[in-house]
């Protein structure tokens, strides 16, 4: 997917200019923002991927016009309504309006350091020997494809060299489908 997201190498934006001492949160909103994505995945109600498509699938209007967490709670929103969690009138009141609907796991306030450090399950077992190893020279594809992408476009058809091989994993292009 070619989204207003994947500014990486793109002209006329200029330079990345990093605020020193930048911290991770410059409101309180944020934070919450940030802690409400994380429990709410932790419902199993989607993945990693999917919760990162809802951020990045908008439109360069949409995009480009919200700060990093306004991504993060609109993609939260998203997610959240696609799967009936909350109705458009929760939403736009800010608060519960209907009775809450089951999910299978709630991430208790006193778990999330352990569930946090846990990380998630996307390491899967080789069901052949690796491809490529240390020191191959390998070409990304040039691909454009209209759904979920972890290949960013400065990237699609040039040539590198494989440093280190970290397993088999969760392929995030398919799991952001629901297909991992």
């Amino acid at each position: 997917m070619n989204g207003a997201h994947d500014m990486g190498g793109v002209h006329g934006f200029g330079p990345v200019e990093p605020e020193p001492n930048e911290p991770v949160f410059h409101a309180q909103w944020e934070r919450r923002a940030f802690a409400l994505t994380l429990a709410a995945g932790a419902t199993g109600a989607w993945n990693i991927d999917l919760s990162r498509f809802a951020r990045e699938n908008r439109s360069p209007a949409d995009s480009l016009s919200k700060s990093y967490y306004e991504l993060w709670l609109a993609g939260l929103e998203q997610l959240l309504a696609e799967r009936g969690l909350v109705g458009a009138d929760e939403i736009a009141a800010g608060r519960p309006i209907h009775p809450a609907k089951p999910v299978k796991r709630i991430l208790a306030a006193n778990d999330v350091d352990r569930v946090l450090s846990r990380g998630t399950a996307m390491a899967r077992e080789p069901t052949a020997p690796a491809t490529f190893k240390p020191g191959d020279r390998v070409r990304a594809r040039n691909l454009h494809p209209a759904t979920h992408t972890r290949l960013p476009r400065y990237v699609r058809g040039r040539i590198g060299e494989i440093e280190r091989v970290h397993g088999c994993h969760v392929f995030p292009d398919r799991n952001a489908l629901g297909e991992g």
